[in-house]
C-alpha cells in the first residue's frame, strides 16, 4: 500500500487551501489509500526557525516524508511564491529527500496572475532536493472556494465544480502513477 503525505504550508488554519487538501485527502481515502498530513504551522516554530534537525517533531515529520511514495505539497501564494512557512520546513528535509517520490503541487492564490508560481518558485527548490516525477499540479484561485465559518466552529469549504473536476483528475493521475510503479 502506498504512503502519501500532504505537506500544508499555509500559515492560516482557516485557509481556503484546507478545502483543497481536505478534498484531495477524502478522494484518496475513498480509493482506500492512507494519507498523512504535515501542517507545517503546527510544528514548533522555534524548531523551524532555528533549523533544529534533531527536534522530535521535525524528525517525525521528516520520517513521514522519507516513508512516502507520493508527496503533495500545498501552499497559498503570497508575493508570487509559496509561503515562508513551507520553505522553513523544506529546508529541514534531507538534501535528496524527494528523490524517487511522486510530487503533486497544489497552490491557491488570490488571482490567476500567479499561475506560474508552481513552475518558477516551487519546482526549482524541489528539483534541488531530487524531485523529478510530477503529476499535474493544480493552481486554484480563492474565488473557487467558498469558506463558511460560524463563530466557534471549524470552517466548512465549498469547492466549485471546475476546481473539483481538476482536483479529481489530479488524484486519478496520482493513483495511476502509483499503480504504474507497483505501489
Amino acid at each position: 500500500m502506498p504512503n502519501i503525505v500532504i505537506i500544508s504550508g499555509s500559515p492560516n488554519t482557516s485557509s481556503r487551501l484546507n478545502g483543497i487538501t481536505q478534498f484531495v485527502e477524502q478522494q484518496l481515502q475513498e480509493k482506500s489509500l492512507t494519507v498523512d498530513t504535515i501542517t507545517v504551522v503546527s510544528l514548533p516554530a522555534e524548531d523551524l526557525i532555528h533549523a533544529r534537525f534533531g527536534s522530535p517533531a521535525i524528525v517525525e515529520a521528516n520520517q513521514l516524508v522519507a516513508n512516502a511514495d507520493a508527496v503533495i505539497i500545498a501552499s497559498p501564494v503570497y508575493k508570487a511564491s509559496f509561503t515562508g512557512v513551507l520553505k522553513t520546513f523544506l529546508d529541514l528535509l534531507p538534501q535528496k529527500g524527494l528523490d524517487k517520490k511522486i510530487i503533486v503541487p497544489l497552490f491557491i492564490g488570490g488571482t490567476i496572475a500567479h499561475l506560474l508560481s508552481i513552475d518558477y518558485s516551487l519546482k526549482p527548490v524541489l528539483a534541488s532536493m531530487g524531485a523529478r516525477i510530477y503529476v499535474s499540479g493544480v493552481y486554484a484561485v480563492d474565488s473557487q472556494i467558498n469558506r463558511i465559518q460560524e463563530p466557534n466552529e471549524a470552517p466548512v469549504f465549498e469547492i466549485n465544480e471546475e476546481l473539483t473536476l481538476r482536483l479529481a483528475e489530479t488524484v486519478n493521475e496520482l493513483v495511476q502513477e502509483l499503480e504504474l510503479r507497483g505501489k
